[in-house]
C-alpha cells in the first residue's frame, strides 16, 4: 500500500534533488504514513555542507505535519541515504512516543458510544 495521501515536498540547498533521491526518501519515510495515517504533509530539506573541512557531509531535515501536531528531526551522513536513515529513525521514535503518551478517551463521553443500559 503506497502512502498517496501524504504529500512530500522537497527542497535542496547545494544539491539537486533527483528522482533517485525522491524515491529513496519516499520509500524510507513511507513507514511514517503507516504509523500515523493522519499525516498530511512532510517537508524535506537536503543540504550539502559548504565548508571544505566538512566535504561530503549531507544534512537532511524534515517537518512532518499531523493535525494539531508537528514533528521535526534531522539526520547527518556522508551521503543522502545514510542521513535519510537517521532522519527516519528519529521521526519514527517521535511518532511512537507521541502515540504512547496519548490518553484514550473515557467511554461514553460524547463519542456516540453511550451504552443503552444506563
Amino acid at each position: 500500500m503506497r502512502s498517496s495521501q501524504m504529500e512530500f515536498v522537497f527542497k535542496g540547498r547545494g544539491i539537486r534533488v533527483t528522482d533517485q533521491i525522491r524515491e529513496a526518501a519516499e520509500h524510507k519515510l513511507a513507514r511514517l504514513a503507516r504509523m500515523e495515517p493522519r499525516a498530511t504533509r512532510i517537508e524535506i530539506e537536503i543540504t550539502v555542507a559548504g565548508n571544505p573541512r566538512l566535504a561530503g557531509s549531507h544534512r537532511v531535515e524534515a517537518v512532518l505535519r499531523v493535525p494539531r501536531t508537528t514533528f521535526r528531526a534531522q539526520g547527518r551522513g556522508l551521503d543522502v541515504p545514510t542521513a535519510l536513515d537517521q532522519l527516519a529513525d528519529r521521526l519514527e521514535r517521535q511518532v511512537r512516543d507521541h502515540h504512547s503518551r496519548r490518553r484514550p478517551r473515557p467511554p461514553g463521553k460524547g463519542n456516540g458510544l453511550e451504552s443503552a443500559h444506563a
